[in-house]
């Protein structure tokens, strides 16, 4: 199955949800016109990132944020073309970072996978835990194209998270994120080479893609890096975005190569053979 995926690199404002829905509206006609069929957003791209108390007025239900892409793109579409995007959510009363995976055609929007993040980090510049609950479960769903899972920021960083996603058959890894720029002691921003050898462990060790948007621009004197990136079933680099400025990364990805991968490097494979025996030391370990 061969699909093209874009990683929509941008800058939204600050707590102003409905001019974000806006300009996502905007970057998913773009895509339309560039023959995408899917295109990601960065981890909280309806509000972007440091809204601390404002979480909850800038907070949306899964169906509301269907709604305002709806109401904007009604009429304007001239093929179905699915959106994966970051946004603050409000369910049942309580607040998560959260990202929904939404098909979109001239008929309606339809969420397909709710994912909310598991790790939040709280170190740092991170206070995430303070003002959102964390998710307790894996986001690892049917699409037209195959199997894919969610993984939000922080979660990439936990080995375990990709693991799981590729032990319950995920394809492609969608990872948006919001990162500020850390560490500049050499000529690239550390944790953006950080990212990169993350990315390229998970795609090779798993045979899966990863797919990252990254949020730009300044939010309280902090820097976000962008430089999203799509990484092949082999560990190797199809597209890479410029840091810090605005970009529409486009990318075609052929999930026939992750059966390749996996066929050459059947670790997946092993992994699930292994399985319970995997579940017992992990009882042991949590006793």
């Amino acid at each position: 199955m061969r699909f093209q995926v874009a990683c929509a690199q941008f800058a939204p404002k600050k707590a102003e949800v409905s001019a974000n829905l806006d300009t996502i509206s905007e970057i998913i006609l773009q895509c339309q016109d560039e023959n995408v069929d899917l295109v990601l957003f960065p981890e909280t791209a309806t509000s972007g990132y440091f809204l601390e108390g404002g979480v909850i007025e800038a907070s949306l239900s899964a169906e509301a944020l269907a709604r305002g892409l709806r109401e904007r793109l009604q009429g304007k579409l001239t093929r179905q073309i699915d959106v994966a995007l970051g946004f603050y959510e409000a369910a049942e009363g309580i607040l998560y970072n959260s990202a929904c995976y939404l098909e979109m055609t001239n008929y309606g929007t339809r969420p397909v996978a709710v994912y909310r993040k598991f790790f939040l980090p709280t170190y740092g510049v991170f206070d995430e835990e303070r003002f959102v609950s964390r998710g307790r479960d894996l986001s690892v769903f049917e699409t037209r194209f195959g199997k894919m899972a969610i993984l939000i920021c922080e979660d990439i960083w936990h080995s375990i998270m990709p693991t799981l996603c590729a032990v319950n058959g995920a394809q492609v890894i969608l990872v948006p994120a919001a990162s500020p720029a850390r560490g500049f002691r050499g000529e690239r921003i550390e944790n953006h080479e950080r990212y990169e050898r993350l990315f390229r462990g998970v795609a090779e060790e798993h045979s899966v893609y990863v797919v990252s948007a990254q949020l730009v621009g300044f939010e309280g004197g902090k820097g976000f890096i962008g430089g999203s990136m799509v990484i092949g079933p082999f560990g190797e680099t199809i597209g890479a975005a410029p840091v810090a400025d605005p970009h529409l990364l486009i990318a075609d990805l052929d999930l026939d190569q992750v059966t390749i991968a996996r066929a050459q490097s059947p670790l997946v494979s092993d992994l699930q053979g292994a399985w319970e025996d995997v579940r017992r030391l992990v009882t042991r370990a949590a006793q």
